[in-house]
């Protein structure tokens, strides 16, 4: 019973301290929910293109390597030659299928992405106008 009162004393004093010596000020960003203080600037409705999600994929995979690769690394020593050949092999793969998808433009956000950013600057000087 001691130890919940003190814990509740201690509580009582914590929480009346911040609010007294806390910062108060209500201004509109600061009741708006996942802005953290900060004014929103449009919608969050922006469609991506597809290369953004490619990219994406590409992150993942090539994450996974480095995951192989690491794990071939510790076992090098057991492995020997016909391990380091595979590790060859895998990371030769790998290699072309990156100059495959460079080629496809998986890589290019250029044009695409001035294209989305000239259309969300377009929808906020809209809404400012209004």
């Amino acid at each position: 019973m001691v130890f919940a009162a003190f814990v509740f004393a201690l509580l009582t004093l914590i929480l009346s301290l911040s609010y007294f010596l806390g910062q108060h000020h209500n201004e509109r960003a600061t009741a708006e929910p996942y802005e953290s203080g900060i004014l929103e600037t449009g919608s969050a409705r922006l469609r991506f293109s597809a290369q953004f999600y490619m990219v994406a994929m590409m992150f993942v995979i090539f994450d996974i390597e480095v995951v192989f690769i690491v794990l071939w690394a510790l076992a090098f020593k057991e492995l020997g030659l016909p391990g380091y050949l595979s590790m060859c092999v895998f990371i030769g793969l790998l290699f072309a299928v990156l100059i495959y998808e460079w080629s496809l433009g998986a890589l290019d956000f250029g044009p695409s992405g001035k294209k989305i950013l000239k259309a969300y600057h377009r929808k906020i000087l809209a809404k400012s106008q209004l």
